[in-house]
């Protein structure tokens, strides 16, 4: 009777080892997943935070300097194509503000050199990229 006992015990503590050594490893791997995605989405926040303000200086430069070498469109093309990419791998909220600034830029880029209205459009726009993207990080696990 007493080796019975024994071997039930043993049984019992070998099978909760077992589904807690289980548990600990998939809380873990789960744990360390969430760990990845946030740095990801921190990284291409900071990448995008920095090319808005690349932009906003490439607006300021055609509009208020008429630097046709500092503000020109094509860098803001380019500026432009790159946060689109990037929104997408912060949050969906940021790809749609990043699709918006797309949209405005798309409409304003060859008026925002003399039309101070545009440039507070584009300017406006990055603004409210920027906002989504401070949320999103502040939403981080």
């Amino acid at each position: 009777m007493e080796l019975e006992n024994k071997l039930k015990v043993y049984y019992v503590t070998a099978i909760f080892s077992v589904v807690f050594a289980v548990v600990g490893f998939s809380y873990n791997a789960w744990r360390l997943e969430v760990t990845e995605d946030n740095s990801n989405i921190r990284s291409a926040s900071f990448e995008v935070l920095t090319v808005l303000a690349e932009l906003e200086q490439i607006i300021y430069a055609a509009h208020y300097d008429k630097d046709i070498k500092e503000g020109s469109p094509r860098k803001g093309w380019v500026k432009i194509g790159l946060i689109v990419d990037l929104g997408s791998l912060i949050s969906s909220s940021s790809e749609e503000q990043a699709q918006k600034l797309k949209a405005a830029w798309q409409k304003n880029w060859e008026i925002m050199a003399h039309d101070i209205d545009a440039t507070n459009i584009l300017v406006s726009e990055i603004d409210a990229v920027r906002n989504e993207i401070k949320l999103t990080l502040n939403e981080l696990e």
